[in-house]
């Protein structure tokens, strides 16, 4: 029998610590399956360059990640207009209340929620490439229809559409990115991923200044015509991701991508390798392949994914009333409607460079956990200031607190990859990633129902609802930390307990998968 030592080549990752096969008997452990898209790339013996790999991944990232934020971009555009039709009293042209307006949030993010994770299973049969841009047409043509808003009613209507059309969206993508990056290379990718949301409210502002002086225009409203111009542009970007999105990173040869694709051979075994590499269950399915029901119930069943489900529940809550009411709230001030439109770009600013410079000390440190407790201990400073500000306070005091507050350190991105690492699976990947929004969408509907309008227009009894929810979740954060610490530590003694010959008879023969792997440790 060979020498273990020499047969096997460790490597260290930021989620787990394991095994490279050098030898033929075990390389066979960690080959794709034969209906894999990529197997006839796969080479467990292929090497190449730092600067190769570094070459590969920008190419990546202009073809793949950049057309990504693009998409983002669409989604943020139809979902966040909604903020700057209220500036232009929208509302009031509806006869609707504030209470009206919470009740159709939480129709949408319940709406949401209910499509997370049916959208998953219909994107793993049908693959993300073709899914993603069906979900964009058809919530682009919702969007557009909002223009002919006659009350509560359609408001509600419009609003539960929506919601179930562009629920899917953000797992789907997190599924389809993992097809080509390693699970270090994404964090920083869906920090820019989230950069493009942000910058849309940037962007949205500007075109919302523009657009909504076309009030009157053929009798309609500044808002009508936001919605219907907005709706349109995204229509277009849906069409063209049909025939941009590649389904894999083996099979981008198509009419419109060219008939040779974007990828020489080389570049293909590369990218298939270094994935397989990097966490072999990638290799377990291939991507038109559905969720059968046993594999449904294990992912759903997977109580380690469990603490960051609670975390999504409750995290953001503390700063999504400020984000929603913000329109509002700068109008009650004193501020018109094209003073309030740009007054949201600020905190737009400074939402992404905490964004990015959050998600860079994450990887730099390898620390999730103690990032979401930094975030809160900022929010509860803030709550507090503009708990106790006094009525007559300057409004420009005001809408500062207000801006630091929704551009509060967001570390979104960093859990979505957290999600996505501790799963260890494609069958845990796909299910936690939807339920994982899940739990972010329910946080929004309770979001949704803490400014009410007899507490308006400062929400003090609502600001300390927020502060003693931000306080909790301090308490949640440190026992996840917790949880996963001590679950490595009981792994880490059976592991160390084995001989080098148990680990390689481990690995050849253990039904173990995913997450539930000796060699697997999970990120905190």
């Amino acid at each position: 029998m060979s020498d273990p030592d020499k047969t096997l080549t460790r490597r260290v990752d930021l989620a787990f610590d394991y095994t490279l096969i050098d030898d033929e008997a075990l390389a066979n452990h960690y080959q794709p399956r034969a209906d894999y898209e990529g197997r006839h790339r796969w080479d467990p013996k292929a090497s190449w360059t730092a600067e190769e790999e570094k070459k590969l991944v920008r190419k990546i990232d202009l073809r793949i990640m950049l057309f990504v934020c693009l998409m983002f971009f669409a989604l943020q555009l139809d979902r966040g207009n909604i903020s700057q039709a209220l500036s232009d009293n929208m509302l009031k042209d509806l006869h609707l209340t504030t209470n009206d307006f919470n009740y159709g949030q939480t129709i949408f993010f319940l709406s949401f929620l209910s499509a997370e994770l049916p959208s998953q299973l219909v994107s793993k049969k049908l693959g993300p490439d073709n899914w993603i841009p069906i979900q964009m047409v058809l919530w682009s043509a919702v969007a557009i229809s909002q223009a002919w808003l006659t009350g509560r009613t359609t408001f509600f209507i419009t609003r539960a559409l929506l919601g179930i059309l562009e629920g899917g969206f953000i797992p789907d993508v997190v599924l389809y990115l993992t097809y080509f990056y390693k699970s270090n290379e994404l964090p920083i990718r869906l920090s820019w991923f989230w950069t493009a949301y942000t910058l849309t409210n940037v962007v949205s502002a500007f075109m919302a200044f523009g657009i909504l002086h076309l009030r009157g225009v053929n009798g309609w409203e500044g808002w009508r015509w936001l919605f219907s111009l907005e709706g349109a542009l995204t229509v277009i970007l849906g069409i063209v991701a049909f025939f941009y999105l590649p389904p894999s990173p083996t099979q981008t040869a198509s009419k419109f991508r060219g008939k040779d694709g974007w990828f020489s051979e080389r570049e293909e075994v590369i990218m298939v390798t270094r994935i397989l590499r990097d966490d072999p269950s990638k290799g377990d399915m291939h991507n038109r392949q559905p969720l059968t029901p046993r594999k449904l119930f294990k992912a759903l069943t997977d109580w380690d994914m469990l603490p960051i489900y609670i975390i999504g529940l409750t995290w953001l809550i503390p700063s999504a009333p400020p984000t929603q009411y913000l329109t509002l709230t700068l109008r009650s001030l004193g501020f018109d409607t094209f003073q309030t439109s740009l007054l949201t770009i600020p905190s737009s600013i400074l939402f992404i460079g905490q964004l990015l410079f959050w998600t860079w000390i994450s990887e730099r440190y390898n620390e999730k956990s103690l990032l979401g407790v930094i975030g809160q201990v900022w929010l509860i400073v803030l709550l507090v200031s503009l708990t106790l500000l006094p009525d007559e306070a300057n409004p420009w005091v005001r809408f500062t607190i207000l801006s630091l507050i929704i551009g509060f350190p967001y570390v979104h991105a960093i859990f979505v990859a957290w999600t996505s690492r501790n799963a260890g699976s494609v069958r845990t990947r796909t299910v936690a990633s939807a339920l994982y929004n899940m739990t972010v969408q329910a946080s929004n509907i309770i979001a949704s129902n803490i400014y009410r309008d007899d507490d308006k227009p400062h929400y003090r009894r609502g600001n300390k609802i927020l502060i003693g929810i931000a306080v909790m979740n301090i308490f949640i954060f440190l026992a996840t930390k917790v949880y996963y610490i001590q679950r490595n530590r009981y792994r880490e003694r059976k592991w160390s307990a084995m001989s080098k010959e148990d680990k390689k008879h481990y690995l050849q023969t253990t039904t173990d998968e995913g997450n539930k792997r000796l060699d697997f440790r999970f990120a905190h």
